[in-house]
């Protein structure tokens, strides 16, 4: 299988797909880039080359102990930028996969980068503080720590089940293969990555990387999201964001990869060609 090395060491596992302007791609907790599979296939049969890696500690990519952060997750994505010698790159983040993405613009600039989409994105900063105080309450994230320490296989089940498709809505129809999917790949990440990982996606306060943004960004979000607020997310990203366009899906969950499938890929689609 295809690998390149962090500074530190750690292999990180990537998928490259197809051929032309580069796509890359960054995945949501506790998810490995398979969750990105519709929209790779359907972008790469459009004339481009889709890359994607599992972050460290998730998927077929090493379990560190150390280095469960973004700021670690950007230096990471760097890695396989440079390793790959990817220019002119499309980036293109997840839920925490958003955050990875904003926290590498912070970190290493825009200088690879001809364009940013966040989707159900966790920045600008999740957490409730009180300089933020619109964001989520701690006692959220420490419900997902309980869970993850008592039980974290049936943790999944029950957010695959419940809030990150909406399956918990009147009228939901999430197919149970969907959801299968999403434990599967939770299944596979590291006991301890994956919970520290936690920490990363609701504490890490990404204000600052936001406004370095200098190149087009597209925000994508529900507004019926159940894990990533849409006030908290999107919306107040697309705000930081100097020019940034926000594209809302009524009605929609989180897990939007997989319930708007069609939709999301074509309007990615667009934004990469235009």
């Amino acid at each position: 299988m295809p690998f390149v090395t962090a500074a530190d060491g750690t292999e990180l596992f990537y998928k490259e797909w197809g051929s032309g302007p580069a796509v890359v791609f960054s995945h949501g907790w506790p998810l490995n880039s398979d969750s990105w599979e519709a929209q790779m296939l359907y972008i790469a049969a459009n004339g481009f080359r889709c890359i994607a890696h599992d972050r460290r500690g998730h998927g077929r990519s090493a379990q560190t102990w150390d280095g469960n952060d973004m700021d670690h997750y950007a230096d990471d994505l760097a890695t396989v930028i440079e390793a790959l010698g990817v220019t002119d790159a499309t980036l293109i983040g997840f839920s925490t996969g958003g955050g990875e993405v904003a926290r590498y613009i912070g970190r290493h600039g825009s200088g690879r980068v001809a364009k940013i989409a966040l989707v159900s994105a966790v920045p600008p900063f999740m957490l409730k503080t009180d300089d933020n105080p619109g964001g989520v309450p701690i006692e959220v994230f420490d419900g997902l720590r309980a869970g993850s320490e008592a039980d974290r296989s049936q943790l999944y089940r029950d957010l695959a089940d419940g809030p990150f498709f909406g399956n918990n809505r009147p009228g939901a129809d999430i197919s149970q293969g969907a959801r299968d999917a999403f434990w599967l790949q939770g299944m596979t990440s590291g006991h301890k990555n994956a919970y520290d990982s936690i920490a990363a996606f609701s504490a890490t306060d990404m204000r600052a990387d936001l406004k370095r943004f200098d190149v087009p960004t597209l925000v994508i979000h529900g507004d019926d999201d159940q894990v990533v607020p849409f006030e908290v997310g999107g919306k107040a990203s697309a705000a930081l964001i100097d020019g940034a366009e926000l594209k809302v899906y009524p009605g929609a969950p989180h897990g939007i990869t997989d319930t708007h499938k069609q939709q999301l890929s074509e309007d990615l689609l667009a934004f990469v060609r235009g």
